[in-house]
């Protein structure tokens, strides 16, 4: 009686799991199936991929792509939109880990207070501030590459002081409480030693908004529009490319998206199992 009970329960066990295995299967092939039309056909002619556009390639030719690319000023695009999603990760990471240690670690009505602000923040649609963001930029004379890195710093603070918040809460305070007895004050304390407990929330907070700020469209082309100095998605909608002076040339248009987006795939996948880490350490609270 009790093995035929075991069997059944494995039986059920194992057909749940080639369930779940399955439908996980057909979602991972639905969600790359985009990312892999686009590959393919970046290295195919206009009429090839009009013809058949999920057909592999006769053969790799890079000349698309190169093409494309020197339409879009890749070199000198890419090089913007690095020093932008550097420089505001930078800023992004030093304020926002700084105040939810803060605001972690001073337990009082006002940090509570505070910190309730900026998860409310969260809420705000950016549309419904764009337009009056934008012209009090523009009067202090900040609508430019300098602006736009400030802004990006503001608007990722809320979701990062988030993430940094429920992870600071798991550290431990003996470890600080032993750097104070060792003489340490608050700027050694916080760099020294809490900083380098964050790695695993602070690739995250790295990751998930390097990713916005490399993709994102809309606020540079409100800041920074149709100027000399580009990001590789404004370059993208300003070349020659998209214009359709001559039809649809999807032989440029596969390769350009596919030049524009690479770098954030690649980024993701490499550092794919930072993000889980950074997710389930700073969902631990005390």
């Amino acid at each position: 009686m009790n093995t035929d009970i075991n069997r059944n329960y494995f039986l059920r066990r194992r057909l749940g799991t080639v369930v779940c295995m399955a439908v996980l299967i057909v979602w991972a092939l639905i969600t790359f199936a985009p990312i892999f039309l686009l590959i393919i056909n970046s290295f195919k002619p206009n009429t090839s991929i009009v013809g058949n556009p999920v057909a592999m390639p006769e053969n790799f030719d890079f000349q698309y792509i190169i093409s494309a690319a020197n339409q879009m000023h890749f070199l000198k695009s890419i090089g913007w939109t690095f020093l932008i999603t550097t420089v505001s990760l930078i800023l992004i990471v030093l304020v926002s880990s700084a105040a939810a240690w803060m605001l972690a670690r001073n337990k009082t009505k006002l940090s509570s207070l505070i910190f309730m602000a900026f998860v409310a923040a969260m809420l705000i649609p950016f549309q419904a501030i764009m337009y009056p963001l934008i012209q009090f930029f523009d009067g202090m004379g900040l609508k430019n590459i300098p602006g736009l890195i400030v802004m990006y710093g503001g608007f990722g603070l809320s979701m990062s002081i988030f993430l940094y918040h429920g992870f600071v809460k798991s550290v431990p305070r003996a470890v600080e409480e032993a750097a104070i007895i060792d003489g340490c004050n608050v700027f050694q304390l916080f760099f020294f030693v809490s900083m380098p407990l964050l790695k695993p929330i602070t690739i995250m907070v790295i990751i998930t908004n390097a990713m916005w700020i490399w993709n994102d469209y809309l606020l540079p082309f409100l800041v920074i529009g149709n100027s000399e100095n580009k990001t590789l998605v404004l370059a993208l909608y300003f070349s020659r490319i998209l214009a359709g002076q001559y039809g649809n040339p999807w032989q440029l248009i596969f390769p350009a998206v596919f030049i524009t987006i690479a770098p954030m795939i690649v980024a993701f996948i490499a550092l794919q199992k930072y993000i889980v880490k950074g997710i389930n350490a700073g969902a631990v609270k005390d």
